[in-house]
């Protein structure tokens, strides 16, 4: 093939390095990174790795514990800083690249070309490295569709791997890899076998039993010992988390955010614009290069088949549901490098237009580093707040403490209590909007001094009781 390697080595390590370099370039913004740094922060500051905490003694059952130990490791090894709670979901990232890449090349196609679509994938470009749940979702995934897939090639071993990755996926996100993977493997197999033989397959080329007990020799310890720790989890996770949060629009149970509301099937949008460029650019490669697929049909591999229904198995699974994200279709791009890269396996001309499409997203990373540096990223943390606090005074947030307050003050910023008598000390720091400091300020005959004002529209005051 002519596309030149050399380029596309030189673009793999830009997109790579570039999102390493980031990892620590911009704040934890609220809520999603700055919610989660919190509670990796928590874990380390607490010694409770067993139960991630939403708050000082308040559990967080709404996920599994795996993302919250990956940013505590790299607090434990780094320090409490943003580089730290990130780089565990980069290395997520670079596992599944890695994991593909050696793929592509058992089945005789391209590891670069698949490495390089993954990693200029708007999503992917993004999630590796944002301190979230879905990296290791995605993760777990791909070990368990990797695994199946080499497995049903005769590699018993490989099917041992699948389910280690299943058991990755109940740490990170629960059941929800269970039914992925259902979902893509279930009907892949009815396409080679047809009903009947899809299960004789499924029983005879797969360790079901062995597989499933060393599943839950590795996940299930931590469920039974966290709901004995906190009774109640198991009915919210499983209950409300897995079925509530998908099937009730605007489900009101959720006890740590807000449930979203999009339009049945918004998921393939999300898919269409998420996984830009190449969400757009793989249908016109698949019309042009249908031949290939056609080749790749008689081989009777069924590995276009079987990439296809990977790719689906999220997009299809969340088609009904109104509470989703645009990381939602993440667990199913991994499936998309390896596609163009047997689209492109028989090309023998110069693809200029490759590298063009594999540079967008790192320059577009660079230039939205720069917006958040210049207009995002003041509005949505009160890291800038608490680089002009000082941290040798008790600090107090007068209306909603923020997660970003809570992290970057490593939990010491209280939310204001009256009650508590808190602001009878010598001198004491507020935060919080003009309007709503002010009436505390009158109320309380204090002597304030506005120190900084952020673009999120609260400020820092240092302050003491009116002499």
């Amino acid at each position: 093939m002519s596309i030149n390697r050399v380029h596309l080595w030189a673009i793999l390590g830009a997109a790579l390095f570039i999102r390493l370099i980031s990892l620590g370039a911009y704040p934890l913004m609220d809520t999603t990174e700055a919610r989660y740094g919190e509670m990796a922060r928590l874990m380390t500051e607490t010694g409770n790795w067993l139960t991630p905490q939403f708050d000082y003694g308040v559990p967080f059952w709404g996920k599994p514990p795996l993302f919250t130990w990956m940013s505590a490791s790299g607090i434990e090894a780094l320090g409490i800083n943003e580089f730290a709670v990130r780089l565990p979901h980069w290395i997520a990232g670079i596992l599944v690249i890695s994991l593909m890449a050696y793929f592509a090349r058992k089945l005789g196609f391209s590891g670069l070309i698949t490495s390089v679509v993954l990693a200029t994938c708007g999503v992917f470009s993004v999630s590796a490295g944002a301190v979230m749940t879905d990296m290791a979702l995605t993760l777990g995934l791909t070990l368990a569709m990797v695994g199946f897939y080499r497995c049903w090639q005769g590699s018993r071993v490989w099917g041992y791997v699948g389910f280690l990755g299943l058991a990755i996926g109940l740490l990170s996100k629960g059941p929800l890899v269970i039914v992925l993977i259902a979902l893509a493997v279930v009907p892949w197999l009815i396409i080679q076998h047809g009903f009947k033989g899809a299960f004789i397959a499924l029983w005879q080329r797969f360790p079901l039993a062995s597989g499933t007990l060393l599943m839950l020799v590795v996940a299930l310890p931590w469920y039974v010992l966290a709901e004995r720790a906190t009774p109640g989890f198991i009915d919210y996770f499983i209950v409300g988390e897995h079925f509530k949060r998908f099937l009730v629009s605007g489900w009101q149970g959720d006890l740590y955010g807000t449930a979203h509301d999009e339009p049945r099937g918004m998921i393939w949008g999300f898919w269409l614009y998420s996984v830009a460029p190449w969400s757009i650019v793989l249908p016109f490669l698949a019309w042009k290069n249908r031949a290939i697929l056609q080749r790749e049909s008689v081989k009777c591999t069924g590995i276009v088949s079987f990439l296809v229904c990977w790719l689906c198995s999220p997009l299809i699974l969340f088609t009904l549901s109104g509470n989703i994200l645009p990381a939602y279709v993440l667990p199913g791009v991994p499936a998309i490098g390896l596609l163009i890269a047997i689209l492109l396996s028989e090309v023998e001309y110069d693809q200029k237009w490759f590298k063009v499409t594999a540079s967008i997203v790192p320059i577009l990373l660079v230039v939205t580093l720069l917006v958040i540096h210049v207009a995002i990223g003041n509005k949505k943390s009160d890291k800038v707040i608490f680089d002009k606090a000082d941290h040798s005074l008790p600090t107090f947030y007068v209306g909603s403490r923020p997660f970003s307050g809570q992290f970057y003050s490593q939990g010491k910023a209280q939310k204001l209590n009256l009650d508590k008598d808190q602001l009878t000390m010598p001198r004491f720091q507020l935060i919080g909007k003009k309007s709503d400091v002010a009436q505390i300020v009158e109320q309380q005959a204090l002597s304030c001094v506005v120190e900084y004002t952020a673009k999120s529209k609260r400020s820092l005051y240092r302050c003491s009781p009116a002499s």
